[in-house]
């Protein structure tokens, strides 16, 4: 196989160890500030040894591992710092993208997005189950990746996606979508999508903004809003 052909090959290989590197570290199979070895990821992701070999470079990059002299490889722990940097800059991308999202968004798609939430809430009114959390906590993401993904800008979604992982390890080590917090969530959204439905683009970053720091709050050990 010559160079031309090999390259993508590589690089689909390489995109592949990280989907399920990062796969595997939200299913908690790797742990947050776990110290792990090339030989370990090549047994929990089922990747050959080149191509997590050739993951590794990206992942520090991206902030997932770090090397440790004379310790080896540390996945990324969760601390406050990394909480303080992944919201704010998931606060900068998400506000504008929000203004951008409300003007361009079709009523189609918010009267979806509307539904997916009402719908959610009615369900919790006969019982909250640990199935409705799981797909709540999908709701909740889908309006939020929707948000980005509507720019259509390949580096915004990369870096997004990135800060999501975070984000989402974040939530698992320092709170969860619970009972109590169900209905404050999908309300925060209600709020956001209302916003969208007038096309008031600053009523909705601050909608925006409020959730964003709910969460925040949340995550910094804040209280419960």
């Amino acid at each position: 196989m010559n160079d031309a052909k090999r390259q993508p090959l590589r690089q689909s290989r390489r995109s592949e160890a990280y989907d399920s590197f990062t796969e595997h570290l939200l299913a908690r199979n790797i742990r947050p500030g776990q110290f792990i070895s090339q030989r370990e990821l090549v047994e929990i992701t089922g990747m050959p040894l080149g191509a997590i070999r050739e993951l590794i470079p990206r992942l520090e990059t991206d902030g997932l591992i770090t090397t440790v002299p004379q310790r080896g490889m540390q996945v990324a722990h969760i601390d406050l710092d990394l909480v303080r940097n992944a919201f704010q800059l998931r606060i900068f991308l998400e506000l504008e993208a929000a203004r951008m999202f409300t003007a361009q968004a079709s009523d189609e798609t918010l009267a979806t997005l509307r539904k997916e939430h009402e719908d959610v809430l009615k369900a919790a009114e006969s019982g909250i189950t640990t199935e409705l959390l799981e797909h709540a906590q999908n709701v909740d993401w889908s309006l939020h990746d929707q948000i980005i993904d509507a720019l259509d800008n390949e580096i915004i979604s990369k870096i997004y996606k990135v800060n999501s992982v975070k984000i989402r390890l974040i939530r698992q080590e320092r709170f969860r979508l619970t009972e109590n917090l169900l209905q404050d969530v999908m309300t925060d959204h209600l709020a956001i999508i209302a916003a969208f439905e007038t096309r008031d683009p600053e009523q909705a970053a601050t909608s925006l903004r409020q959730h964003l720091e709910n969460a925040r709050g949340r995550a910094l050990g804040l209280g419960d809003r």
